[in-house]
């Protein structure tokens, strides 16, 4: 057996010139705010990708960047100011922030209706609920791929590791929710039986940060695997799967060109619903 790849980049580009399309029939145009903390080579990079894709389709950006002596103070004024930015539509604070800036006080300070990352507590509570329109980038990009490439999901046992609430904790609740009906594991470093829980799971999503984690005997011959995490190690960038899980597994999202990309258009899709 050899794995379907999921073509994420494929898939953005299609969804951008959809977005493109809707961009040129708006009166106002809208605009995407950034707020970037430091010098992080990977936030600057995927920052710098977020306003290519904004150039693509018609978006204006507006760039708010901040050294890594940022206080949380400092941080919290950035956030204000892009929340009474007329011109802003909708903005993201890139994470992780430095350890001594207080994260929640930032996300909780986020107007919710210019919250492009959908991560404000009050967005957070909507979504959980199932009432909400804007949901995190990633999770929703994941669900996107696995419609694209019909992975079935109602039934389906779904092992996630990884809790973080960028990804694992809103993504299973996404899973388990209507229309996708699957049966949901979140599994973390305190799980004992993790060997167990992947080789029986119908589809694998690892998001743990950990350079090929999962190798290609530890899963079930026709497992569909995605792939979200990223580790920088002296060789570059690398996934939590070796990319050999590719010879057993049935459907496969690399990193990069998996996730990734898709990630980016969703926040476009975000940002074009808070402007509707």
């Amino acid at each position: 057996m050899s794995a379907v790849i999921m073509n994420g980049k494929a898939l953005a580009e299609r969804i951008k010139g959809e977005i493109a399309n809707q961009v040129l029939r708006m009166n106002k145009k809208p605009a995407l705010g950034t707020i970037l903390v430091g010098s992080d080579s990977g936030s600057i990079a995927y920052v710098d990708g977020k306003h290519r894709d904004c150039a693509q389709v018609g978006i204006k950006s507006i760039k708010m960047n901040l050294p890594d002596t940022a206080t949380t103070a400092q941080v919290l004024s950035a956030v204000d100011e892009l929340n009474k930015n007329p011109e802003c539509t909708g903005f993201i604070v890139q994470l992780p922030l430095p350890k001594t800036v207080d994260t929640e006080k930032v996300l909780l300070a986020i107007d919710p209706n210019k919250d492009a990352d959908g991560l404000n507590p009050i967005n957070l509570g909507k979504f959980a609920l199932g009432s909400g329109s804007i949901i995190p980038c990633t999770p929703k990009a994941i669900i996107a791929l696995l419609n694209e490439y019909k992975v079935k999901l109602p039934g389906a046992n779904v092992l996630i590791i990884g809790r973080g609430k960028t990804v694992g904790r809103p993504l299973s609740i996404l899973l388990s929710q209507k229309p996708s009906n699957a049966t949901v594991t979140l599994a973390h470093s305190a799980t004992s039986n993790l060997p167990e829980l992947i080789k029986n799971a119908d589809i694998v999503v690892t998001a743990i940060g950990s350079a090929h984690f999962i190798k290609v005997g530890m899963i079930k011959t026709g497992a569909v695997v995605i792939d979200v995490g990223i580790t920088r190690t002296k060789d570059g960038l690398l996934g939590d799967v070796d990319p050999q899980v590719a010879l057993t597994a049935s459907v496969f999202a690399p990193m990069p060109g998996g996730v990734g990309p898709m990630t980016r258009a969703m926040l476009l899709t975000n940002l074009i619903e808070l402007a509707k």
